[in-house]
């Protein structure tokens, strides 16, 4: 399982991803479908989220199927933000279609 935040047009949203990578193309594929078609990703990690998340992230991974393997854990920007510090994210990924 992967974390990753995901900075786009509208501000950063949360992610927990069953892809190995926050770029593979599957997970992009995803992603366009959405309207998500340029972000700066990081990975945080699962940790991390599970202190900071608690309950909410129980009852959504819970719900992670593998025939749905993409969930947005947190979508409020400024919640997301500020819910983590610069050192918890890793090396950014640049995509633009």
């Amino acid at each position: 399982m992967k974390a990753g935040i995901f900075f786009t047009g509208t501000g950063p949203i949360l992610i927990l991803t069953a892809y190995e990578a926050l770029d593979n193309p599957r997970l992009i594929e995803k992603l366009l479908a959405k309207g998500i078609k340029k972000f700066i990703a990081y990975e945080v990690s699962e940790e991390k989220v599970k202190e900071k998340y608690g309950m909410k992230y129980k009852v959504i991974l819970g719900d992670l199927r593998q025939t749905d393997d993409l969930r947005v854990l947190d979508y409020d920007g400024h919640h997301v933000f500020y819910n983590f510090s610069f050192e918890d994210l890793g090396d950014p990924i640049f995509y633009e279609s």
